[in-house]
């Protein structure tokens, strides 16, 4: 059986230390292949590599950055028909929604957050005492750590990705161990577009084990996570509480918002 594994500093690590599972495809029930299940000390390899890049990538100008997104866009393009007919053997959509949508909307992305790193200013600041002035001036963060759900793949692998790595932030990304195909797939994409090792990373592996150890890592800056509500509260209660204090905190979560007509 095939076997994939993380993407640390730009090497494919086949040795997750909590196990593996199987990505299956929805549609035909057949094992496509074996995935290694990251542990604390896989993750705290990941924003080690993160953390080691982040001061190089945080210095390179914007248009060196927005370059490398430019590139990424056209890899991405090129690439298609490999990236659209993973996403859906892994999630069962149709392909041709995988194509048109998923990988086309990734390339559209990538697209914008390669102008958007152009875009990044300061300002002027209003004056607070006399003979002083004050500006502000935008600066990364630093390592961010991003948990992916399953249903949207790449789209949501890219929207945690792109605007860390265009202001300067290194990632390491979870995706959701049914899907993490082509998260993977993106990250090789990364390096091939001339993003330095270390700047995006991916781990493969559950929310108990491996997201909880991201969350609560001592280096992780930022913490993005999309999934459902119980889980989001959850995570916040740890990213307030971690090893190296209260760090920033996005989350997307789930709701129906039911109306009664």
């Amino acid at each position: 059986m095939p076997q994939a594994g993380h993407q640390i500093v730009g090497a494919l690590r086949c040795v997750g230390t909590a196990g593996t599972a199987p990505v299956v495809d929805p549609a035909t029930g057949r094992t496509l292949i074996e995935v290694d299940l990251a542990g604390p000390a896989d993750v705290d390899a990941a924003v080690a590599a993160a953390a080691e890049a982040f001061p190089h990538w945080a210095s390179t100008p914007p248009a060196e950055r927005a370059g490398a997104l430019t590139r990424l866009a056209a890899l991405l393009a090129e690439r298609t028909d490999l990236l659209a007919r993973t996403e859906t053997a892994q999630t069962g959509k149709p392909l041709r929604f995988s194509t048109d949508f998923d990988v086309a909307g990734t390339v559209d992305n990538v697209a914008f957050f390669a102008g958007a790193a152009r875009t990044l200013e300061g300002r002027a600041s209003a004056e607070y005492s006399p003979d002083h002035t004050s500006s502000v001036r935008r600066e990364a963060i630093g390592v961010v750590g991003s948990i992916c759900p399953w249903n949207y793949p790449l789209q949501m692998a890219a929207w945690k990705l792109l605007p860390a790595v265009a202001a300067g932030n290194t990632i390491v990304l979870k995706p959701s161990e049914l899907t993490p195909l082509t998260a993977l797939l993106l990250a090789e994409a990364c390096l091939d577009a001339g993003i330095p090792p270390g700047v995006v990373n991916v781990v493969t592996g559950t929310g108990p084990v491996a997201g909880e150890a991201l969350v609560g890592h001592p280096s992780v800056s930022m913490v993005s996570f999309t999934g459902s509500s119980a889980v989001g509260r959850q995570v916040a209660a740890l990213a307030s509480t971690a090893p190296g204090g209260p760090r920033r905190l996005h989350l997307e979560l789930g709701g129906k918002a039911a109306n009664i007509v």
